[in-house]
């Protein structure tokens, strides 16, 4: 849980340019790319999905952030919504929050049910995007993309290092 708004800021950030280092990765050919036969999500919805959750969860704690409408076809149309929706929610939410760490102790029902704090809604934000980034890294792989290295480097990331290992 977050006791400072910079602690969250600074953890935010990382997760975002991870999930955008994913979602540049993206073809519009892998946007149809299904969960399975029976799960028909597909990795465009769900990349949608960690797009307008931006926005939602932001909203959850008095954020006024308009939620992108999931609308393009394009994959380079959902990295722009994620860029443009993340800087206008972290620009709001510095406006309104920074400096005023009592805030992240206020109690709050996340969706109108779920007995949290601010900083526990924000966790959850976090939690909640990591989650369907895993999601979308298996997803690429079964549309034949290779995900980006996230946490660690990817299988290709790791046969380049080997290689260069063996050269040297």
């Amino acid at each position: 849980m977050y006791a400072t708004v910079e602690q969250f800021l600074n953890d935010w950030k990382q997760e975002a340019d991870l999930t955008l280092q994913v979602l540049d990765k993206l073809t519009d050919a892998s946007l149809s790319q299904a969960v399975s036969e029976a799960q028909p999500r597909t990795l465009g919805e769900i990349a949608w999905h960690i797009t307008q959750s931006v926005s939602v969860f932001f909203n959850q704690i008095g954020l006024e952030q308009e939620i992108p409408a999931a609308e393009g076809s394009s994959a380079a149309a959902i990295a722009q919504a994620y860029r443009r929706t993340n800087e206008s929610s972290i620009a709001e939410f510095r406006t309104k929050w920074e400096g005023q760490e009592d805030k992240l102790r206020e109690p709050v029902k996340l969706f109108g049910f779920i007995d949290t704090t601010n900083a526990g809604v924000l966790d959850k934000m976090v939690r909640h995007q990591i989650h369907h980034r895993g999601q979308l890294t298996i997803l690429m792989r079964q549309a034949g993309l290779a995900a980006p290295g996230v946490y660690g480097p990817n299988e290709e990331e790791t046969a380049a290092m080997k290689a260069a290992r063996e050269q040297a």
